[in-house]
């Protein structure tokens, strides 16, 4: 305990030194930013902050702060001149934002010099004389497998340019080279942060295929290369355990602007981009192997990765196995010949194709179950399928409908023109085998059936597949039922069940290496459930789902579709894998990464060896120890069961309150999220109806309350539940409970970490409103009771005490925007008032353009 103490004092006096004072440094550097009118902008911008913070800590409204300072500071108030500097102050601080990230990342491994080693080292060590270990330890790593899934969504926006500064940005302040700083700062000053027109998914992969290209490309491999060296001490085999997964141009569900020749598109881009890099790796190798007896193999390789790279002509294969039979035929005469000279730099490319094959990153389909039934009855109503189905399908039951499935091949007449989502549905479904062919079968393996809630969707899907150009024997598709509301969660075992015992599915299974992929969404369930219901709800599905899948004799991979923040998954996301128990599936970790978390987590080479390494630990070290989960005993589950309904119940309590989304949309930019230019996905799914709260994107809904600094999905419910369990005298129980629980603990810091982003006295004035006076209180009561009860629980003084480095980091970025998020307020305040077209569009400019920095700053906000 002393050691942990002393290590975290150690990374706090680290962050000090090494983060907070340089970045106060090159602050300074900010007075020389190219911004129009820059003098006034850099000398009042420090006394706005002030200001701010002041008027804040007053619980004064956000018109009266930013009015009274222009009065004191400034000389023409007119509207427009007041709107002009802030609209200036938002684009300082959008780049202070970057420059503090620069400064922290470049400190990266200095403040994680002292995280534990590799898990998969320790017991490698430990199974060296221990044959019984050994063979655990062989049959894990065969077993075991990480896949990041990089998602598009609407809060990841710096373009590629602005990346790349942020990067050599890090690499300048790494070795304080003030010059190369102060010149970069100038060039962010001048380089735009955001698109003038939304981007269209197309684009949206391409903006996210830089960190593929600059950093997955490098890291998987570093972390794959550790892994081979550890395994090849120990005399085991190698064992690829990192893949990439991809949505942009694959994930429709939703969003109507992607389209078959979207994912085609990106399917092209995706091996493109992949074979540039294995070219540019290759031309480095060309330059040291200079001697005779490869040059055939050398001109060879250097011709088809050229064409591949290059040629836009060129009839594309999956060449991986040709690419490495060549490279290992170079390698060989390196090792018999000049004595293994450069063979290093052949074993690394070999490697990243072993990786990457011919695809890079693995691109899944996702479409609403929904929209997939109307295709399946579009399909039937058509020869020869119309003849082998009874005209009531629609309305049997599910029992029913499962034994009415054919499961027939067949060559559909289409009669009449389909509409568009079923076009494209059918489309799409011919084009995957395409893919195969031309990038291998990972480029394009899984279908993603969202709001599935009963067999028949999955089915019918294969049926589909079935009817549009594919056979039986060669479906080479993995299809992934998402189970994401608590009524689904609740009933996916009972779904998989039908699944494991249905004729057709288990034979399919069975030519697919008996491996099932499900996935779990987080999102949605806590929009639906709230915080701890959704995580408990979750929980239990992945219990219930083991179980199922142990009973068939299936090896399960969950695939968790969590967000940013601790709301929708994120936080400290390997602790939860860390603390599964034997009861559930863990060894193959899945998970989609998206929003500021991967700018945040794998922005540099660096922080995604790190957050990768962290989640093979957390997956090795789980699947070694396969201790039993103490949440399944019933003292710990009862008090489980009874606190997340608890909390259920009085999250869905304050969602039926009826100012619940008015209050929404008059004091978060929500109804103005469909306006920011960062994204190609509508900000709700029935885009053209009015707003419903069941309609409402989770991404929305919670970028929304943490615009308004309450985070209320992060943690609403929760202090009831802990004050009712305290009431009935079961206090001690849930302390223990924590103190047991890696599980229980995590959601609890997560929770912690969601309300310390938290500030309810920038809203403060609200409880004066006549209508939304009483419900704010309602909302800040609550977090009072949760923070006090939390605090309790854990035995701190403060929000994320175990977290010094971390708290310290929050709190000097909230600092940073505070400025953003009253200006924001304010912009939204003056749209209340009579005001003109103009002002009016003047003012919806400038509330938008301050989520934009809100959200970076927060990193896991949205």
């Amino acid at each position: 305990m002393m050691q942990k103490q002393r290590a975290k004092g150690q990374r706090e006096s680290v962050f000090n030194n090494e983060v907070i004072s340089r970045f106060e440094l090159y602050n300074s550097l900010f007075l020389t930013l190219p911004f129009y009118k820059v003098k006034d902008t850099g000398t009042l911008l420090p006394l706005f902050i002030k200001y701010c913070e002041d008027g804040v800590k007053n619980h004064e409204t956000p018109a009266g702060i930013i009015n009274a300072f222009f009065e004191k500071y400034t000389q023409n108030n007119s509207k427009k001149d007041i709107i002009d500097l802030l609209f200036r102050f938002i684009q300082y601080i959008e780049r202070q934002v970057v420059l503090f990230d620069a400064v922290e990342d470049a400190s990266f491994n200095k403040l994680n010099a002292d995280e534990e080693h590799s898990a998969l080292l320790v017991y490698l060590k430990k199974g060296v004389d221990n044959k019984p270990l050994n063979e655990k330890i062989e049959k894990l790593i065969d077993e075991f497998s990480l896949r990041l899934v990089l998602t598009a969504h609407p809060t990841q926006f710096y373009p590629g340019s602005v990346l790349s500064i942020i990067t050599d940005l890090t690499s300048a302040i790494k070795t304080n080279d003030i010059s190369t700083i102060n010149q970069l700062l100038q060039q962010l000053g001048k380089t735009p942060f955001f698109n003038k027109k939304s981007p269209t998914p197309v684009d949206e992969a391409l903006s996210l295929a830089w960190y593929l290209e600059n950093v997955f490309y490098f890291a998987a491999a570093n972390i794959q290369s550790e892994i081979d060296q550890s395994l090849n001490d120990y005399n085991l085999e190698s064992k690829k355990i990192i893949e990439l997964g991809f949505w942009p141009g694959g994930d429709r569900d939703g969003n109507p602007n992607v389209h078959t020749d979207s994912t085609i598109q990106v399917s092209k881009m995706l091996r493109q981009i992949l074979f540039r890099c294995y070219y540019r790796d290759f031309r480095n190798l060309k330059r040291r192997i200079t001697f005779r007896g490869v040059e055939d193999n050398i001109a060879l390789v250097h011709d088809v990765l050229y064409k591949n790279a290059f040629d836009p002509n060129i009839e594309t294969e999956n060449i991986s196995d040709f690419l490495i039979e060549n490279l290992n035929k170079i390698k060989t005469t390196l090792i018999e010949d000049h004595d293994g000279l450069f063979s290093d730099l052949v074993s690394d490319l070999i490697r990243k194709v072993e990786l990457y094959g011919s695809h890079f990153a693995s691109l899944d389909i996702r479409q609403d179950s929904r929209v997939l039934r109307d295709v399946h009855a579009y399909c039937r109503n058509n020869k020869p399928i119309n003849a082998l189905y009874p005209e009531n399908y629609d309305s049997l039951n599910e029992e029913e409908k499962i034994k009415a499935l054919v499961f027939k091949s067949a060559k559909i007449n289409y009669t009449e023109q389909p509409d568009s989502l079923t076009q494209d549905t059918l489309e799409t479904i011919a084009e995957i085998k395409q893919i195969q062919q031309s990038n291998g079968e990972m480029a394009c393996h899984r279908f993603i059936i969202s709001n599935c809630q009963q067999a028949s969707d999955i089915l019918q899907l294969m049926e589909l597949f079935l009817w549009n150009g594919w056979t039986e024997d060669e479906l080479s598709i993995d299809f992934v039922p998402l189970f994401e509301t608590v009524h689904d969660l609740a009933g996916a075992a009972e779904i998989m069940e039908t699944l494991y015992s249905h004729s057709f599915y288990k034979k399919h299974l069975a030519n697919r290496g008996g491996k099932q992929h499900i996935m779990l969404g987080f999102s949605d369930s806590t929009k639906d459930g709230g915080y701890l219901m959704a995580n408990w709800s979750i929980f239990n599905a992945k219990v219930a789902l083991t179980a199922t899948a142990d009973q068939h004799q299936i090896q399960l991979a969950f695939f968790d579709g969590r967000g940013g923040p601790p709301s929708r998954g994120g936080g400290k996301t390997h602790r939860f894998y860390a603390s599964m128990g034997k009861e559930i599936a863990n060894k193959n970790i899945q998970l989609t990464i998206q929003g500021q978390t991967i700018s945040s987590q794998y922005g540099s080479i660096d922080s995604a060896e790190f957050n990768m390494e962290q989640m093979i630990n957390a997956g090795i070290s789980a699947g070694m120890k396969e201790k039993h989960n103490i949440l399944l005993d019933p003292l710990h589950k009862n008090l489980l069961d009874e606190m997340a309904t608890e909390s259920y119940d009085s999250y869905v309590s304050l969602r039926k309150h009826p100012l619940f989304l008015s209050y929404l949309e008059k004091f978060s930019p929500l109804t103005l999220l469909s306006k920011i230019t960062i994204s190609s996905r509508p900000v709700k799914r029935n885009s053209g109806g009015s707003l419903k709260l069941e309609d409402l994107r989770a991404i929305g809904f919670v970028t929304a309350w943490s615009q308004l600094k309450q985070n209320i999905p992060g943690f609403y419910g929760i202090g009831t539940a802990l004050k009712n369990q305290e009431k009935q005298g079961n206090w001690d129980k849930v302390v223990k409970t924590y103190q047991e629980s890696g599980y229980f603990k995590t959601i609890i810091d997560n929770c912690m970490m969601s309300m310390s982003k938290a500030d309810f006295s920038i809203t403060a004035h609200f409880a004066n409103d006549k209508e939304y006076g009483a419900f704010w209180k309602m909302l800040y009561e609550e977090f009072e009771l949760s923070k006090t009860l939390l605090l309790k629980l854990s035995g701190h003084e403060t929000l994320m005490e175990n977290y010094p480095v971390e708290k310290r980091s929050i709190s000097v970025r909230e600092k940073i925007v505070l400025p953003l998020v009253l200006i924001q307020h304010y912009a939204l305040e003056q749209l209340q008032n009579e005001v003109t077209d103009e002002e009016q569009q003047s003012l919806e400019k400038l509330s938008i353009r301050t989520v934009y920095g809100i959200v970076n700053a927060g990193r896991n906000l949205a």
